[in-house]
């Protein structure tokens, strides 16, 4: 869930809110500790402790564990160490804060942050019988690796409807999550860049150790995420450390082969915002950094080079060579796309004119512009935006995900959706006056879950897509195969290039001209 957007008053408002309420809010998640526990909540033990959850109708919440101690001081830029045990019965019935936010539009504005924000949140239908082994799907939320939080993405109503047990997890962002630097990488077994990353491991870890006690199955757990999220599960795939953590992959709108940065080009800029935050001594600059005042850091984010970085003994190999060398985590995948993905991404563009559209595909597009202009002419969008949202949507997004739906399936079981309900909602804060937004990055996220950033509530058509992914997500999840009874068929990709497309109302149906929709032949010629 990248978000790049131009900045209205509550975006700013919430970026102000990251940087300046960080001190106030490290007790929100961590308390909870009370006594009388009722009679209907269920209590669970844990590694750490007892901990009392909620009953809804048809679901058990468990809201704000710790997964891994609170990143502070010493624990700042640092591996996550293991959470602290608590005697009695902690009440898990509140969400932690999200972390810091390092760009502004990821949450709500009023959404609590703070750097204490290691928790995750556990879903699973109510009633569970005791040693009971449900599939278990672990979320990694989107957000560039700068924004966004594992508390909007409510799971009980999938967990409910679906048999499984539903987990989110916060992780550190921006550059508490992924600043790489010399003094940093000596002071981090596996070099640093990672700290994010190192997170949704010790998340994986602690499903691994806490999972049976909800009636999960520790030996079949899935993982998935969106964007930022998917580009997680694309380095856990080939992290030799996460091998047996999970056992399935689903990968929404990011793509396993692409680009990343090094250890070492990530440790030169991060002394370029060492140096833009005053941590100019060699010797004191693993210190100074863990005392930054987090304000500081948010205002020189573009300072260093953020998400993951491949080059140390944590993650040793970028997946494609991982996947080439066989050393990857091999397991079946699922992945796609939403039809119009930089209708989201893109909505800085919006208002350009017809001029500022041939202009920036030439400008972009160089020698292929002509072409580009013959297979998107105006006359087929419904404005300027319209059309070079889905030129950039078919060239960075659409295509490479085929590209790599096709890689994949040579060495594993793959099966490949495209999100196509043209009535969808877009993200809170989002809408662009006068512009469709349906399908664009993102759209799917509603469908999944009880999602608290969508601008609206999902109609009755939409829901009966929504159950649908539901259960096809979950289907996935129990068995690697996503079909389940009375669904429209889903094939694996396979020599046929099947692709799910999941419609309004349910009326999904499987395609195999996604790469003639969407002008692959074109994007992939030199």
């Amino acid at each position: 869930m990248r978000f790049l957007s131009k900045l209205s008053k509550h975006h700013l408002a919430a970026l102000t809110a990251a940087a300046t309420v960080v001190a106030t809010l490290v007790a929100t998640a961590g308390s909870g500790l009370r006594p009388e526990p009722t009679t209907h909540d269920p209590v669970v033990g844990t590694t750490s402790g007892v901990i009392r959850g909620v009953t809804k109708a048809s679901y058990d919440e468990f809201l704000g564990l710790p997964y891994a101690a609170p990143p502070l001081r010493e624990f700042r830029f640092a591996p996550p160490a293991a959470p602290a045990s608590w005697k009695g019965v902690r009440t898990a019935d509140r969400q932690s804060p999200a972390c810091i936010q390092f760009e502004p539009t990821g949450i709500r504005e009023e959404q609590t942050v703070s750097e204490d924000c290691l928790y995750l949140d556990v879903y699973r239908p109510s009633r569970v019988p005791k040693n009971q082994k449900l599939p278990v799907m672990v979320w990694f939320h989107g957000g560039g690796h700068t924004q966004g939080t594992g508390v909007i993405y409510g799971g009980g109503t999938p967990a409910a409807k679906t048999d499984t047990i539903v987990i989110s997890v916060n992780y550190r962002l921006g550059a508490l999550g992924f600043l790489a630097h010399p003094a940093l990488s000596a002071v981090t077994p596996g070099g640093s860049g990672n700290y994010g990353r190192m997170d949704q491991l010790a998340s994986l870890e602690w499903v691994r150790d806490n999972v049976a006690n909800f009636g999960g199955d520790p030996g079949n757990v899935t993982i998935y995420g969106q964007s930022a999220g998917g580009s997680a599960v694309c380095d856990l795939l080939v992290m030799p450390s996460a091998k047996g953590l999970f056992h399935k992959a689903i990968v929404e709108s990011s793509v396993c082969g692409a680009t990343r940065n090094t250890l070492a080009a990530g440790e030169q800029s991060g002394l370029k915002l060492a140096q833009s935050v005053g941590c100019t001594d060699p010797g004191t600059v693993v210190t100074c950094l863990r005392k930054a005042w987090p304000g500081t850091l948010v205002s020189n984010q573009a300072n260093y080079l953020g998400s993951s970085k491949v080059g140390g003994s944590f993650l040793p190999k970028t997946f494609q060579q991982a996947f080439d060398d066989g050393s990857w985590n091999a397991v079946p995948i699922m992945t796609g796309s939403t039809k119009s993905e930089n209708r989201l991404t893109s909505t800085a563009l919006a208002g350009i004119t017809e001029q500022g559209y041939y202009d920036l595909v030439r400008q972009t597009y160089g020698a292929k512009a002509d072409g580009v202009l013959k297979l998107y002419p105006l006359s087929k969008f419904n404005s300027p935006w319209d059309a070079i949202t889905q030129v950039q949507t078919d060239s960075q997004r659409a295509c490479p995900n085929d590209l790599s739906a096709q890689v994949l399936s040579a060495k594993t079981p793959t099966y490949r959706y495209e999100f196509n309900d043209p009535t969808s909602p877009t993200l809170y804060g989002f809408r662009v006056p006068g512009e469709d937004m349906s399908n664009g990055h993102s759209a799917e996220l509603a469908y999944l879950f009880d999602f608290t950033l969508g601008e609206r509530p999902l109609t009755s058509r939409q829901e009966k897509l929504s159950d649908q992914m539901m259960r096809y997500w979950a289907a996935f999840a129990h068995d690697g195969n996503p079909n389940f009874h009375n669904a429209p068929t889903w094939p694996q990709y396979g020599a046929a290039h099947n692709v799910m497309q999941l419609r309004t109302a349910g009326a999904s149906q499987v395609i195999t001209t996604y790469e003639a929709d969407h002008n692959c032949t074109f994007w992939r010629e030199g």
